[in-house]
């Protein structure tokens, strides 16, 4: 059975390298639907536990949000609330600013193959990560075709481009 492959300790360290990732990737819808899953499962299982609110330090449009802490172990996550979370779990004030999760030594590849099998989330499902919404330009490793460069590209309209809107989001834009 696939959740007794993982102990806790492995399954957080796999949701911290993919909360880490999903920081920063472009992309990163998945990352983030995958980390919900396993903290929900996790929930589930016994394997973490909700222990109340938190008041995000950076808030979105000034507005005071809060975030459910999660712990899994060493391991403290955050995850958005749900209208039933916000009446029933208590408030914690802020976070303890000196804490950190412990140090993991793990690819992001390790990570998402740990959070698939234990959650069974397969990356095609979000959308945007589906084969067919992959480049034509990309070569079955995913690594960009050379293309030729344009003999007289255009100054004036490279000055009126618009940059391409970014597809970052953050846990609580979902």
């Amino acid at each position: 059975m696939a959740n007794s492959l993982y102990n806790r300790e492995q399954l957080a360290g796999a949701i911290y390298i993919i909360n880490k990732h999903a920081k920063t990737a472009p992309d990163n819808e998945f990352l983030y639907k995958l980390k919900k899953a396993a903290l929900m499962k996790m929930v589930e299982n016994g394997f973490a536990e909700k222990i109340g609110l938190q008041s995000v330090p950076n808030p979105k449009f000034s507005r005071r949000q809060s975030a459910v802490l999660i712990t899994c172990g060493e391991f403290h996550f955050h995850l958005p609330p749900t209208r039933e979370e916000m009446k029933e779990l208590p408030h914690l004030g802020e976070p303890d600013p000196d804490y950190r999760n412990p140090k993991v030594r793990l690819g992001l590849k390790a990570a998402k193959h740990i959070l698939q099998v234990y959650t069974g989330v397969k990356q095609g499902e979000s959308g945007r990560t589906s084969p067919e919404n992959l480049s034509r330009n990309m070569t079955s490793r995913n690594t960009p075709l050379r293309q030729e460069p344009q003999k007289h590209p255009s100054a004036s309209g490279r000055r009126n481009q618009q940059p391409a809107p970014s597809r970052h989001r953050s846990w609580f834009d979902q």
